[in-house]
């Protein structure tokens, strides 16, 4: 019987070496081992519950499809209305669309077509939506709507706020009374209900070299977890009253656990776990695999211990700090120039390997985020051991920006 070897980063530099020796950087890798076996830890973790795959945080056709075909995964959840549409026509069947829009075309070809519009689920938390949608309306397709709850943990008498700003819709009272109102408005449906605790599940609760900040995070979140099941059961109870509720989404990679575990939720979302990007390292409740990578060439060599690659600036979005940049990871032992940062054109990593590094030699990083990664790329190299099995576009190589 053969002696199964664990990959390493070392193992994976070489192999992602060989895999794009005949190409030129910069190129983007998604490791289909690591990625599979993140699927599966997921699916783990949802406990028996479908997981909505989160297209922001792949943002390529291909691997939604490969998400899509694992046993345990069900649906996609969208981030604009021309990206479902786009995706409803292509084939995929049950999609939510997590965030309100204001694309009055897509909005007249949703209620103009009765097929697409089953297939695609809007969120909504605001009558103005409501006549947004009627004054862009072609046909008679009912639109299914689902609500959403605002996750946030208020304390101190709600002088201070912990969580994402989204939904104005807070209580049992203010979903039941806008679940009402949409039911009783012709040519729409509420369907479901979603709540993303942003503050639980995506932020890290075991950060380095910062016990005391991890250990505040850690009673933060168990706080929110056991205030949200609650809140969130009562608006479930609420709602059953007003509508047929077919589905109660919540969660993110980071919270699987603890959302699943709420009886009335019926689903969770994640994406970002299929790839690990550099931020979801920060988690007591799993380790994933580094999948998505993007390979920069050494450029120049200006002294000892120093190298310079092409570009690689991508900072990923949200408030700016020193955890936004992607993160030098193959070989190890290279960090930043703390003068100089990650460069729009050039890029000085320091460290003892770089002394090992020739020009054109590779370095690979880790995107901060999941897809903000695709938005830079045109097309990932699919790799299977220390070879490209296939080359896929992104959604900016099929020429879908969505945004």
């Amino acid at each position: 019987m053969p002696i199964l070897v664990a990959p390493t980063p070392v193992s994976d530099r070489h192999r992602y070496d060989r895999a794009t020796a005949h190409l030129d950087g910069p190129v983007a890798v998604v490791d289909l081992a690591a990625f599979d076996a993140n699927a599966a830890d997921l699916v783990r973790r949802a406990g028996g519950k479908p997981i909505r795959v989160a297209s922001k945080s792949l943002r390529c056709r291909a691997l939604l499809e490969r998400a899509l075909a694992v046993d345990g995964f069900r649906g996609v959840m969208s981030f604009t209305l021309d990206e479902s549409l786009w995706l409803a026509r292509t084939g995929v069947r049950d999609i939510l669309l997590a965030y309100p829009s204001t694309d009055r075309a897509g909005y007249a070809e949703l209620t103009g077509d009765r097929e697409l519009a089953e297939r695609v689920t809007v969120v909504l938390d605001d009558p103005a939506q409501l006549d947004l949608i009627d004054k862009a309306r072609t046909g008679d397709a009912e639109v299914r709507v689902c609500l959403e709850l605002d996750t946030a943990l208020h304390l101190f008498g709600g002088r201070v706020r912990v969580g994402a700003r989204r939904s104005p819709l807070r209580t049992p009272e203010e979903l039941g009374t806008f679940a009402e109102l949409v039911q009783r408005r012709p040519g729409f449906r509420v369907v479901g209900l979603m709540a993303y605790e942003g503050h639980v599940a995506g932020v890290g609760d075991r950060l380095p070299g910062r016990p005391v900040r991890s250990q505040l995070i850690r009673l933060m979140q168990a706080r929110s977890r056991t205030e949200l099941a609650e809140r969130r059961a009562a608006v479930v109870q609420r709602l059953r009253e007003v509508a047929e509720l077919e589905f109660v989404n919540g969660g993110g990679t980071g919270s699987v656990e603890s959302t699943v575990a709420e009886r009335a939720v019926t689903e969770v979302a994640a994406g970002s776990g299929l790839y690990q990007p550099q931020l979801f390292d920060n988690y007591r409740a799993f380790r994933g695999r580094p999948a998505a990578l993007f390979g920069q060439p050494v450029v120049r060599r200006p002294g000892v211990g120093v190298v310079t690659v092409l570009g690689g600036g991508y900072p990923a979005s949200g408030p700016a700090g020193p955890d936004r940049p992607p993160v030098p990871y193959l070989p190890p032992g290279l960090q930043y120039d703390p003068m100089e940062g990650a460069g729009e054109v050039q890029t000085p990593l320091i460290g003892p390997a770089a002394d090992d590094l020739l020009i054109g030699d590779r370095v690979w990083f880790r995107h901060a985020k999941a897809g903000e990664l695709c938005e830079r790329f045109a097309e990932l190299h699919l790799i299977e051991g220390d070879r490209i099995v296939r080359t896929v576009p992104t959604y900016r190589g099929e020429a879908k920006t969505f945004l």
